[in-house]
């Protein structure tokens, strides 16, 4: 959701006054302004690359984005970097107040949660070394119900026999989550306690990083 008119933010991100490089009350620069109303307004994470082709003129947004970050890490709302893009999101310890307006946006099987663990796990895997590690084969239509929710997706193609297509998580997965990357994710036998897996040795899931 957009809350400006496009030529509005032309003469946003034009530059060019007096107040460009002067900090408001509360430290931040015009810079870092734009950038805060361009990513409050996004509808999803934000690469530097969207960043720069929005606001052109900003010659370090890197540095700005540091800045921003810290403005608001002691905020109700953070400005969080997930994997390689940005985003604003609720603070971790006012995610309560929210808990009752978020629809869960999907639910999954023990079989879906469990490949869904091992993907994350094990990235980028195959469907037989998916079935390989579970011990069991995977049922008509798991994977298609997993690209559906957009936590995984396609990667590239394995150098052997057959050229069979590998699964990785996306950064949807680790927005939905929590989580700035991969290796952010929880241990295994934090995720035995969720439910995410089960009966499954610490070996069969190895985070590759």
């Amino acid at each position: 959701m957009n809350f400006f008119h496009q030529k509005e933010l032309k003469k946003v991100t034009g530059n060019g006054s007096s107040e460009v490089d002067q900090e408001d009350s509360h430290g931040l620069v015009e810079d870092e302004k734009i950038l805060e109303v361009l990513l409050f307004a996004a509808r999803k994470p934000m690469t530097i690359g969207d960043l720069k082709k929005s606001c052109p003129n900003i010659a370090d947004i890197t540095s700005s984005l540091t800045r921003l970050m810290q403005f608001y890490k002691d905020r109700g709302i953070n400005l969080i970097k997930i994997k390689n893009t940005y985003a604003f999101r609720t603070a971790p310890r006012y995610g309560y107040l929210l808990k009752e307006y978020v629809e869960k946006r999907v639910k999954l099987s023990k079989a879906a949660k469990e490949t869904l663990a091992i993907i994350a796990y094990n990235q980028p895997v195959t469907r037989s070394e998916i079935e390989s590690i579970r011990g069991v084969s995977l049922y008509k239509g798991l994977l298609d119900s997993l690209l559906q929710t957009e936590w995984i997706t396609l990667g590239s193609r394995r150098n052997a026999p057959g050229r069979p297509v590998t699964f990785i998580t996306t950064n949807d997965f680790l927005d939905y989550f929590g989580l700035q990357a991969v290796k952010d994710m929880p241990n295994f036998q934090e995720l035995n306690e969720a439910g995410l897996v089960g009966g499954k040795s610490n070996n069969a899931l190895n985070l590759e990083q």
